[in-house]
């Protein structure tokens, strides 16, 4: 048996001190013709293939889909799994070695906050570079929610002059504004559906 519990949304404010939001446009392929008048038999078949080219990109997507999943492993303690072979144990605060899903709520943002800056920070001081993501926030208990994190992105920048370190730090700060899917998925809030299934 499946049930379905009303949908739910969450939202958080991040302290991300962006300036600017590069964006990018994408269209859906269309129909264009050379001609100011085509038959109806050539925009039917221009119609199908462009049909046909997203229905191949929906199947590649969904072949190269990632599950996620969490299974019980004692009281209060799971284990997250993923189609690739990757684990993180998960627990209460109580349990030593593990994390509490808040914290790897924060640990996903930092993350995402890094791989979204990796590229203009070892474009301009190349791959070897260090950098720590430190990200914190104090849980709402009364309303269960993560009202502020904070993140604070720790790089040398030494090497660089004064003018050349400010305008990497704006296009570090673009990019993590423009690309981290955590950090605009918590701006932005998201709709969280629940299923339960019952044997």
């Amino acid at each position: 048996m499946k049930f379905s519990t009303h949908s739910t949304k969450f939202s958080a404010h991040s302290t991300s001190s962006a300036c600017g939001r590069l964006r990018k446009q994408s269209g859906v392929p269309g129909v264009v013709g050379t001609e100011s008048r085509i038959d109806g038999e050539n925009r039917t078949k221009a119609i199908m293939t462009t049909e046909q080219q997203v229905s191949q990109n929906a199947a590649e997507a969904a072949r190269s889909h990632t599950e996620l999943w969490v299974e019980r492993t004692g009281t209060r303690r799971y284990t997250g799994r993923s189609s690739r072979g990757a684990e993180v144990l998960v627990g209460s605060e109580d349990v030593e070695g593990v994390f509490t899903p808040g914290e790897l709520l924060k640990i996903a943002l930092a993350a995402c906050t890094g791989m979204s800056s990796d590229r203009p920070l070892s474009r301009r001081l190349g791959d070897d570079y260090d950098a720590t993501v430190r990200v914190s926030g104090a849980a709402d208990r009364e309303n269960e929610v993560y009202p502020v994190l904070d993140e604070v992105l720790e790089v040398d920048l030494s090497e660089l002059d004064p003018d050349a370190a400010q305008r990497l730090l704006v296009v570090v700060e673009r990019a993590v504004d423009a690309v981290c899917t955590v950090g605009r998925t918590i701006k932005s809030g998201a709709t969280v559906n629940l299923s339960i299934e019952t044997d």
